[in-house]
This record gives C-alpha cells, sequence and structure tokens, in this order.
C-alpha cells in the first residue's frame, strides 16, 4: 500500500510543480494539507510501515514537498519542519496510534469490544 500511495503522491507533486508559479509558504502549505498529506496518512494505522526501506519511502515526499517553498531550499529538513511547524510523517503515525488505542480503552471506537478485557482505571 505504501508504494502505491507513493506514486499517487508523487503524481500530485508532479502536477504541483508544473501548474503552481507562485510557491509562497501559505499557498504551499495549503496544498500540502489538502492534496499530499490525506494519501500518505489514509489507513496509516493499517498498513504502517515495518520495513526500514517502506520507513524511508514515506518521508520523502514530505521532504520534497518541503524543499519546493520559496526559501527552504537550503535549509536542512529538521529546519523546514521548524519553520513549517510540521511534525515527521512517522510522529503523526505515532500520535495516531496513541489516539487509536486511547479511543478503544474508553470505549470511543467501534472497536472497543477489543479491550473489554482491559480494566479501567479511574
Amino acid at each position: 500500500m505504501h508504494v502505491y500511495a507513493f506514486n499517487k503522491v508523487t503524481r500530485v507533486l508532479g502536477m504541483i510543480i508544473r501548474t503552481i508559479r507562485y510557491k509562497d509558504t501559505r499557498v504551499m502549505m495549503s496544498l500540502y494539507k489538502t492534496l499530499v498529506r490525506p494519501h500518505v496518512e489514509y489507513c496509516v494505522s493499517a498498513w504502517n510501515p515495518h520495513y526500514v526501506k517502506d520507513k524511508k519511502l514515506i518521508p520523502k515526499i514530505q521532504r520534497r514537498f518541503t524543499k519546493m517553498i520559496n526559501n527552504m531550499e537550503e535549509k536542512t529538513y529538521e529546519e523546514r519542519l521548524q519553520c513549517l511547524k510540521l511534525w515527521t510523517l512517522e510522529d503523526r503515525r505515532n500520535r495516531q496510534d496513541l489516539i487509536e488505542v486511547l479511543k478503544i480503552c474508553n470505549g470511543l471506537s467501534c472497536r472497543a469490544s477489543m479491550c473489554s478485557r482491559v480494566p479501567k482505571q479511574n
């Protein structure tokens, strides 16, 4: 699934490169959050990458996109993330997993029956 998502997002990035001339931070972040990130994060808890090669493939998307923004080409990846107030995709996946576990254990998810044996703490 991750290879499919990578290929799909690569096509979306190509479209953005070809069509958007004004690469202002606000415009590009709006495009990233609406066109790119949903493809990367779709069903992420189900296909969370386990292999190192897969874990390196997914962040390439965000690295590539952040370089496309004006005045970000010379900065390191970590500096770009900090300037744009973005998390790494791995951190977002981990956060999403923790939120899902919290929902399950508190009976807020449709998968609440999975945690029926886990005692709730007050």
